[in-house]
């Protein structure tokens, strides 16, 4: 059975036409989203998932209407694989269910794992070299040493408290918190 997934990303979008398009691809059930692509929570997807049985194809117009990223994508199409479910795409012409649509997605799944691999060490090389220079990552602190003296120093006096001594300083209760625990006690 092919079971079509259509989507679009706004309300005043129509999916007529990948419906259209479905409908002479031969779907005999068909899901209809508007929701964004970057969405993880988008239930009529994962309605018609939930609907594909063994040996069913999961059937999109375009690959963008099923994953916005090809990370997405390939976790999607795993996951259908896993169940016995087929995909295809109708613009691309990619049907895992036939051994020429699996290595095409095959070969999609290795270019995106060797684009994060290659991204990985970029990152990684680029630490190291921030870190000879001496430049350490990470955000700035929000509170000098100076302010955490003046903070003790105020919350010393029982009347002060730890609102007035956070709004004094420049910071939140919660990053005075942080940075004093034991200021708490001075609630």
């Amino acid at each position: 059975m092919f079971i079509g997934y259509a989507r679009v990303s706004t309300l005043d979008q129509d999916p007529e036409m990948q419906v259209d398009a479905l409908k002479r691809a031969g779907c005999d059930k068909i899901f209809v989203e508007r929701a964004s692509g970057a969405k993880r929570d988008r239930p009529e997807l994962k309605a018609a998932i939930e609907y594909a049985r063994p040996d069913d194809t999961i059937v999109v117009w375009k690959l963008d209407r099923l994953a916005r990223s090809l990370k997405q994508l390939i976790e999607t199409v795993d996951g259908l694989e896993k169940r016995g479910v087929g995909f295809k795409s109708l613009t691309e012409t990619i049907d895992t269910t036939t051994p020429g649509g699996r290595l095409v997605f095959t070969i999609f799944a290795g270019l995106a794992e060797f684009e994060r691999s290659i991204i990985r060490e970029r990152t990684v090389a680029g630490l190291e070299a921030a870190r000879s220079r001496g430049r350490v990552g990470g955000r700035p602190r929000s509170v000098s040493d100076e302010d955490l003296a003046v903070a003790k120093a105020l919350l010393k006096d029982p009347e002060i408290t730890v609102k007035k001594v956070a709004k004094r300083i420049g910071c939140s209760e919660a990053t005075l918190y942080r940075y004093l625990p034991a200021a708490r006690a001075n609630a």
